[in-house]
């Protein structure tokens, strides 16, 4: 019953981002706690890939997604428009295969990836808006192959791309 009770005043001290697994009897206690962690956009981030035109990719398998960054979203404003290429469409890397419309301005995209494009993000026809919203997650624009995957070695990680945008106020 003690150890029920050191236990319990121990989970009360942990952070708020990592909790143990609720311990219900203290038989439970004797079994390794189990931590779990919430992940942020920060984290989501980590895994993607950037150009020096704002886009990102994320790569799973042998299909990238595609977006643009929290910062180009930022500077475009409110997107009020998405022009995206067509399933089927081939790209090369760094063409351009699309637009972003805004209140206060377009952008062209520019494919990370030489590829086909298998997907596009049909959401973003009736609400440009997510591109805002959720950059990183259901503001994505494109999905598609990736014919070289040595042009990953090409893009920065997430450190570099900071780094490249500081250097933009410079």
């Amino acid at each position: 019953m003690a150890m029920c009770a050191a236990l319990r005043c121990v989970s009360a001290a942990l952070p708020l981002l990592t909790r143990p697994a609720p311990i219900r009897t203290c038989q439970n206690s004797l079994r390794p706690n189990i931590l779990r962690t919430l992940y942020t956009s920060s984290r989501l981030s980590g895994a993607l890939k950037f150009t020096d035109k704002h886009e990102w990719v994320r790569v799973e398998g042998t299909v990238g997604t595609v977006g643009i960054s929290n910062f180009a979203q930022e500077a475009l404003g409110d997107v009020v428009y998405c022009g995206l290429p067509e399933v089927g469409t081939k790209l090369e890397q760094m063409e351009e295969f699309g637009a972003l419309e805004s209140v206060k301005a377009a952008s062209e995209l520019y494919s990370p990836l030489t590829g086909e494009v298998t997907e596009i993000n049909t959401n973003l026809t009736d609400n440009p808006g997510l591109v805002n919203k959720a950059c990183y997650e259901d503001g994505w624009l494109i999905k598609m192959t990736i014919e070289k995957p040595a042009e990953l070695d090409e893009l920065m990680d997430e450190a570099a791309y900071e780094k490249f945008i500081k250097s933009l106020d410079s």
